[in-house]
Protein backbone atom coordinates (compact mmCIF):
# COMPACT_ATOMS: atom_id res chain seq x y z
CA UNK A 1 0.00 0.00 0.00
CA UNK A 2 1.26 3.64 -0.50
CA UNK A 3 0.23 7.17 0.99
CA UNK A 4 -0.35 9.78 -1.85
CA UNK A 5 0.17 12.95 -0.70
CA UNK A 6 0.08 16.41 -2.54
CA UNK A 7 0.14 19.48 -2.21
CA UNK A 8 -1.78 21.88 -4.83
CA UNK A 9 -2.87 25.35 -5.37
CA UNK A 10 -6.31 26.09 -4.00
CA UNK A 11 -7.66 26.87 -7.51
CA UNK A 12 -6.68 23.31 -9.08
CA UNK A 13 -8.27 21.42 -6.19
CA UNK A 14 -11.79 20.81 -8.25
CA UNK A 15 -10.30 19.63 -11.22
CA UNK A 16 -8.01 17.18 -9.08
CA UNK A 17 -11.01 15.96 -7.66
CA UNK A 18 -12.96 15.70 -10.18
CA UNK A 19 -9.93 13.61 -12.05
CA UNK A 20 -9.42 10.68 -9.51
CA UNK A 21 -12.99 10.39 -9.32
CA UNK A 22 -13.40 9.52 -12.51
CA UNK A 23 -10.24 6.99 -12.39
CA UNK A 24 -12.40 5.47 -9.53
CA UNK A 25 -10.81 7.08 -6.58
CA UNK A 26 -13.21 6.47 -3.60
CA UNK A 27 -11.61 8.53 -1.27
CA UNK A 28 -9.10 10.99 -0.04
CA UNK A 29 -8.52 13.82 3.16
CA UNK A 30 -7.86 17.06 2.17
CA UNK A 31 -6.75 19.63 4.24
CA UNK A 32 -5.64 23.25 4.23
CA UNK A 33 -1.74 24.03 4.49
CA UNK A 34 0.67 27.17 4.17
CA UNK A 35 4.14 27.20 3.09
CA UNK A 36 6.95 27.91 0.25
CA UNK A 37 9.08 26.20 -1.56
CA UNK A 38 11.06 28.47 -4.98
CA UNK A 39 7.76 31.51 -5.29
CA UNK A 40 9.10 32.40 -1.45
CA UNK A 41 5.96 34.35 -0.84
CA UNK A 42 5.13 37.49 -2.61
CA UNK A 43 4.69 41.33 -1.19
CA UNK A 44 1.11 42.28 -1.47
CA UNK A 45 0.17 46.32 -0.91
CA UNK A 46 -2.91 47.02 1.39
CA UNK A 47 -4.03 50.80 1.87
CA UNK A 48 -0.75 51.94 0.69
CA UNK A 49 1.51 49.88 3.14
CA UNK A 50 3.42 46.84 1.42
CA UNK A 51 3.30 43.71 3.37
CA UNK A 52 5.60 40.91 2.69
CA UNK A 53 3.51 37.23 2.81
CA UNK A 54 5.77 34.83 4.06
CA UNK A 55 3.28 31.84 3.27
CA UNK A 56 1.79 30.75 0.37
CA UNK A 57 -1.97 29.06 0.89
CA UNK A 58 -2.28 25.79 -0.44
CA UNK A 59 -3.99 22.25 -0.26
CA UNK A 60 -3.07 19.06 1.20
CA UNK A 61 -4.42 15.98 -0.46
CA UNK A 62 -4.04 12.40 0.92
CA UNK A 63 -5.23 9.18 -0.82
CA UNK A 64 -4.46 5.67 0.69
CA UNK A 65 -3.75 3.38 -2.57
CA UNK A 66 -3.05 -0.03 -3.46
CA UNK A 67 0.37 -0.66 -5.08
CA UNK A 68 -1.09 -1.15 -8.19
CA UNK A 69 -3.29 2.11 -8.37
CA UNK A 70 -0.49 4.53 -7.10
CA UNK A 71 1.32 5.45 -10.45
CA UNK A 72 -2.07 6.19 -12.41
CA UNK A 73 -3.16 8.08 -9.26
CA UNK A 74 0.08 10.12 -9.08
CA UNK A 75 0.16 10.98 -12.89
CA UNK A 76 -3.79 11.92 -12.45
CA UNK A 77 -2.85 14.55 -10.01
CA UNK A 78 -0.42 15.99 -11.62
CA UNK A 79 -2.05 16.18 -14.82
CA UNK A 80 -5.34 17.52 -13.14
CA UNK A 81 -2.87 20.55 -11.21
CA UNK A 82 -0.05 21.48 -13.59
CA UNK A 83 -1.13 24.99 -14.61
CA UNK A 84 2.97 25.21 -15.77
CA UNK A 85 3.79 28.28 -13.40
CA UNK A 86 6.22 28.46 -10.21
CA UNK A 87 4.07 26.98 -7.26
CA UNK A 88 1.94 24.00 -8.79
CA UNK A 89 2.90 21.79 -5.75
CA UNK A 90 4.43 18.64 -4.98
CA UNK A 91 3.23 15.01 -5.17
CA UNK A 92 5.25 12.27 -2.94
CA UNK A 93 4.24 8.59 -2.56
CA UNK A 94 4.88 6.91 1.03
CA UNK A 95 5.04 3.26 1.38
CA UNK A 96 2.07 2.10 4.64
CA UNK A 97 3.09 -0.72 6.05
CA UNK A 98 -0.99 -1.69 7.46
CA UNK A 99 -4.19 0.22 7.79
CA UNK A 100 -7.04 -0.50 9.65
CA UNK A 101 -10.78 0.58 9.15
CA UNK A 102 -11.93 1.24 12.72
CA UNK A 103 -15.46 0.35 12.52
CA UNK A 104 -14.95 -3.23 11.08
CA UNK A 105 -11.62 -3.94 11.80
CA UNK A 106 -10.21 -5.01 8.27
CA UNK A 107 -6.69 -4.83 7.56
CA UNK A 108 -4.68 -4.13 4.44
CA UNK A 109 -5.94 -3.36 0.87
CA UNK A 110 -9.93 -4.52 2.52
CA UNK A 111 -9.34 -1.37 4.71
CA UNK A 112 -8.71 1.24 1.53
Amino acid sequence: MKLITAIVQPAVLDNVQIALATKGVAGMTVSEASGYARQRGHVEVYRGAEFTIDFVEKVRIEILASDADAEEITTTICDAARTGEIGDGKVWVTPVEDVIRIRTAERGDAAI
